[in-house]
């Protein structure tokens, strides 16, 4: 089927109804970001794996504030002239993995292109917060490609977080729609950078359902390898707002399974492929 000619799905499928989150671990964490106002992406993006996430002590933190200089049609972040750099905030975001006593964090953050050092010098002194005040805590860090700019990117190599992530988002052919401010290649050259300059692991994510063709995917899964890419996450595109671009598509539990299939094939490491899967989803276990 060409991919202009897919019909707009009619309503959720069941397979994205998601259970509310329960369980003795999660109430108490909720406790704490409720009582504490702590900033994590769990439950401002209302992630659907929240609860089990929290469950196993993980949680995702959002760094360098919540308005983006990047308008991708996939993103329900503002979109705008972002404020001034908290300087403090590496403290605040060490400290708030403290109080919930999480294990395994992931810190991601709105792309700066605003700032000459692309956000990348709060970046590092986030990682080295976290790790002095929870040096059992392992980390993986999210991050924007910085324009490529490899000084930026040492900057993160030199932390040395347990992993570092960078998500393709889509396929080649959608990139400029999808991700409007950036390159499908830059973002490949900027996984490559990381692997060949010694990063413990490296890992992307991509969404499904935005028009792409199952060659077009497994096109995308083998240019991720051939970059030595080892972890990937591959999950649906659910439209953020009636603003943002519209899902095109509900993939089949069985198309997801056999793209985890192709991906472990591949050489993947970890392959996490399912409707409900996002970046962070057991994240603890891509360390290993």
């Amino acid at each position: 089927m060409a991919a202009d000619s897919i019909a707009p799905p009619k309503g959720k499928p069941k397979w994205l109804r998601v259970k509310l989150p329960t369980g003795k671990n999660y109430t108490q964490l909720r406790e704490l970001v409720d009582k504490y106002d702590l900033n994590t992406i769990c439950t401002s993006g209302s992630c659907p794996n929240m609860g089990e996430c929290w469950g196993e002590g993980t949680a995702t933190f959002m760094i360098l504030g919540n308005i983006c200089t990047r308008s991708c049609g996939f993103c329900g972040v503002q979109t705008g002239r972002p404020s001034a750099v908290d300087w403090e905030e590496p403290e605040k975001v060490a400290r708030s993995i403290k109080l919930m006593g999480i294990k395994h964090a992931v810190i991601t953050s709105v792309d700066r292109d605003d700032l000459k050092d692309m956000g990348s010098i709060i970046w590092a002194e986030t990682v080295k917060a976290i790790r002095r005040m929870n040096p059992t805590t392992t980390l993986e860090t999210l991050i924007p490609d910085f324009q490529g700019i490899e000084r930026h990117l040492d900057r993160i190599v030199k932390v040395a977080p347990e992993v570092v992530s960078h998500n393709m988002e889509t396929v080649k052919r959608l990139t400029r729609e999808v991700r409007i401010q950036a390159k499908y290649e830059r973002s490949l050259e900027a996984l490559a950078y990381l692997h060949d300059q010694g990063v413990n692991r490296t890992k992307s994510g991509i969404m499904l359902g935005l028009g792409e063709l199952e060659d077009e995917v497994l096109e995308t899964m083998e240019d991720l390898r051939k970059v030595n890419v080892d972890v990937l996450t591959i999950g649906q595109y659910l439209q953020p707002s009636k603003k943002h671009l519209p899902v095109k598509e509900f993939i089949l539990p069985e198309q997801f399974k056999k793209y985890e299939e192709a991906g472990l094939q591949m050489g993947f490491r970890h392959v996490e492929s399912g409707a409900l899967v996002r970046s962070s989803y057991k994240a603890h276990k891509h360390i290993h």
